[in-house]
Order: C-alpha cells, then sequence, then structure tokens
C-alpha cells in the first residue's frame, strides 16, 4: 500500500532534520534559510514493530521484514502560500498527493536559526498553515459549486446533488475557519458519501498529526510550547508527538548497542522517531497482521476493518480470488504456546471464513484454491 504522510511546516522548523532521520539518509537539505527544499523528498520507511522480533524467534525465521510507509519532505509553506506566495501551487499540490500530513511546530528556541515570521510561536505558525490551506480549499470548491448547482437543478443529476450538498458541508467548516475534515468527525458525510467526498481531494480533510520539535532537554517529556501545541491539537481532534529532531539525526547515525546507550542517558525508553511512525500509521487507519514460518516473518499492512479475503490479497491478489479460508492465531496466543503447533494443541488456532474481520496482530495462513 504505497501510502505517503506529508511532513509540511513553515521554513526553518526542523522538517528535513526529521525526514532524514526518519529515512537515516541526508537526502534532504536542511540549511538555515527559506525554501532549502524545493522539490519534495520521498522515503520509505519501516514501521516499528517489536512483536515481529518475538515472532521470529518462536518460529526460528531467518528473515524480518517490517510494514513500510512512505513520508514526503514538502517545502516550507510561507504567509500567503495559497495565493501564491513562497512556492505557493506548488506546494499545495504535493500535499494533495498525500494521504496524511504532520504539521511539525518549532518549540525550541535558538538564535542561530532565523524564522521567517521573526518569532517563536508555534501555535501561530500552525494557524498559517492550516490558514493557506483552508483559504484554498475554499477558493476551489467556491469555484466548482455553480456549475454543480447548475447539474443539479436543472439537469437532474443525483451524483452532482450529493457532491454539492458534500461541498456545502466543508463551507460550512471552512468558512468559520475550521478544516474540512471536522465534517466527516461531526457525522456530516455518511460512509456512503466517502467516495465522493474524497474526490472532493480537500487539502483540510486529510488527517492531522502534530509534531513538537524541541530541544534536547526537553524530548523526554516536552516543554511549555510543545503543550500549548497539544492543546491546540485537541481541539482540532488531532493528536501530537513531541521529539527532538536534532537528536533523532544523531541516533539515526548510531548502531545498535550504541543507539540503546544513547537513549538511556537521555532518560528514553525508544527513539521518539518509533512513537512518530506509529502514530501516522495510525492516523491512516492501518494496522498490521503477520504471517510467520522458517524463512520469514513478515508483517503486512492492511486497513482497520479489512476481511481476510481482502488481507490475502495484499500478499496475492489469487489469494483472494480463490479463497478458502484464515487459518487464524491472535499474537497473544501465538506467544503463550510458542507458535503454531502450541497454539493448535491448545485450541487456539482458528478456522475464519470470508466475513472475518482480521484484527491486529493476527498470525495468519491463508487457505486458497485458483
Amino acid at each position: 500500500m504505497a501510502l505517503k504522510v506529508a511532513i509540511v511546516g513553515l521554513p526553518n522548523v526542523g522538517k528535513s532534520t526529521l525526514f532524514n532521520a526518519l529515512t537515516q539518509t541526508a537526502a534532504a537539505q536542511a540549511a538555515n534559510y527559506p525554501f532549502c527544499t524545493i522539490e519534495p523528498n520521498t522515503g520509505d520507511v519501516a514501521v516499528p514493530e517489536p512483536r515481529l522480533a518475538v515472532l521470529a524467534e518462536i518460529a526460528g525465521s531467518k528473515e524480518i521484514i517490517p510494514a513500510r510507509i512512505n513520508f514526503v519532505d514538502i517545502a516550507g509553506l510561507v504567509r500567503g502560500a495559497s495565493k501564491g506566495e513562497g512556492l505557493g501551487n506548488q506546494f499545495l499540490a504535493n500535499i494533495r498527493d498525500c494521504d496524511a500530513i504532520t504539521y511539525v511546530a518549532r518549540c525550541f528556541v535558538d538564535t542561530d536559526i532565523t524564522h521567517v515570521e521573526g518569532r517563536i510561536d508555534p501555535v501561530s505558525d500552525l494557524e498559517i498553515i492550516e490558514t493557506e490551506l483552508m483559504l484554498a480549499d475554499l477558493e476551489s470548491l467556491e469555484k466548482r459549486l455553480p456549475q454543480l448547482e447548475k447539474r443539479a437543478k436543472t439537469g437532474g443529476d443525483k451524483d452532482a446533488a450529493t457532491t454539492v450538498a458534500l461541498i456545502n458541508a466543508a463551507l460550512a467548516y471552512l468558512r468559520e475557519g475550521r478544516p474540512a475534515r471536522l465534517a466527516v468527525e461531526s457525522g456530516k458525510v455518511s460512509k456512503e458519501d466517502m467516495k465522493a467526498w474524497n474526490m472532493l481531494q480537500l487539502l483540510t480533510s486529510k488527517p492531522a498529526l502534530y509534531v513538537c520539535n524541541v530541544e534536547e532537554s526537553a524530548a523526554d517529556k516536552g516543554n511549555d510550547l510543545s503543550a500549548k501545541v497539544a492543546e491546540r491539537a485537541r481541539a482540532d481532534h488531532a493528536n501530537s508527538v513531541v521529539i527532538s529532531a536534532q537528536i533523532e539525526s544523531e541516533i539515526a547515525m548510531l548502531d545498535a548497542a550504541e543507539r540503546q546507550e544513547f537513549l538511556e542517558t537521555l532518560g528514553l525508553e525508544e527513539p521518539g522517531l518509533n512513537r512518530l511512525i506509529r502514530e501516522a500509521y495510525k492516523l491512516l487507519g492501518l494496522q498490521s497482521y503477520f504471517t510467520v514460518g522458517p524463512k520469514e516473518a513478515h508483517a503486512w499492512t492492511i486497513p482497520v476493518g479489512c476481511t481476510a479475503p481482502q488481507a490475502a490479497g495484499v500478499i496475492h491478489t489469487d489469494f483472494e480470488k480463490g479463497f478458502i479460508r484464515a487459518e487464524t492465531i491472535a499474537y497473544a496466543d501465538y506467544v503463550q504456546y510458542k507458535g503454531e503447533a502450541g497454539a493448535r494443541d491448545a485450541g487456539k488456532l482458528r478456522q475464519e471464513g470470508k466475513e472475518y474481520i482480521v484484527k491486529d496482530g493476527d498470525v495468519m495462513n491463508f487457505r486458497f484454491n485458483v
């Protein structure tokens, strides 16, 4: 599943440093001036999954293959982007191509790193970003609405009528200065209309995660600035994560032993990137199931609510077409009974059919016939 998460923020807030740490490369230029990133950088990142190592040890798997997610480092936005300021339309088009957005807010003070607005106020920074995205959505919808209303009224076009209703639902929030995603979260958009809603391609309808980029000393619990961002996130029905991009870039360059020692000196249980990646994974409505054997322990990415045949199709389309049943063991049972044989003997291996909704962490084996 090639789903992409945009890394968005004003210039010089640490987006490219964060991207480089995520991908463990220096692919994105990080410099102390606006627009040092122009073309978006895309990186394929492994989703941290400690359960895989446990499964691999039990099964004697030779290889561990984690789920993966794509992050896109997008050029810094400035006030007026919706009207073409800065990189303007190019910036907005790059976000539109992504499935979710992480808003990076500068929650550290460093006089050596300039701020495009001349002050450190992460909540104001977030408001600038979201305002520009809302203005772009407003302009897009208001341009499309008259023609669609005409088709709905004079031509009896039912699809146009549905789209008009969805546009009006979005505009009700946007004109109040609130993101369009709240129309979905408040129940104004039905499940049946989600396909038509997604075709509107609204920037502010995308799931959002706020990333608080703090100094090293605040990497574990955050600071006063990140607390303000967390409060804003709750008001926007979004989650927030505290991270120090500079520390994460240093951690990413260490081997496993040195990394653990460094984390302990900072009082951290794991890299902040792990939390960020997992939150982004959840943001996209994704979960993992596992296949386990002597060759490999593999995490497969599926949407929450996926049926067993759909999950099988992620491995190969023939698995879904010829699906017969899924032999399924809950992760906890697989671990408790030391593998498939023990789980079967304990009556914990279940035969699930086409209607089964796969749960996060299920260990599965598919029977199919093509």
